[in-house]
């Protein structure tokens, strides 16, 4: 059975798309971007979009009371690749090993001009 997560710890779909989906014990959460769901401003640098991507995946997960430890892929988008290292010098202060499974790609654009987004798929 298919079911829809919808929490306010993360900025709300800026879309027609739900935040996530539980599907059989697997959580799958919908690309998170550096919008800061209390003011809905993002920032302007990829570090603190970046930060405030961590901050809305920690609020989804949280909502379903699952940890990071608990993903098991992440996909990251980037607006420019040549932002890759700074996403490897920022990832293990987020994840340890062993590391979930991860895809990273350049994007031509992402939505609201955002420099980076990240979406996880969690499970127990």
């Amino acid at each position: 059975m298919k079911e829809i997560i919808s929490t306010n710890n993360a900025p709300a779909a800026v879309g027609t798309y739900s935040q996530g989906v539980k599907f059989n014990g697997v959580y799958y959460f919908s690309g998170q971007i550096g919008i800061n769901p209390e003011s809905g401003i993002m920032s302007e640098s990829f570090n603190e979009q970046l930060s405030q991507v961590m901050k809305n995946i920690d609020g989804l997960l949280e909502s379903q009371d699952l940890k990071r430890e608990d993903i098991i892929k992440t996909t990251i988008f980037l607006q420019d690749l040549g932002d890759f290292g700074k996403v490897n010098e920022t990832y293990v202060n987020y994840f340890s090993e062993p590391y979930p499974a991860r895809s990273c790609v350049q994007a031509a654009k992402l939505p609201k001009d955002a420099l980076v987004e990240i979406e996880v798929i969690a499970g127990k």
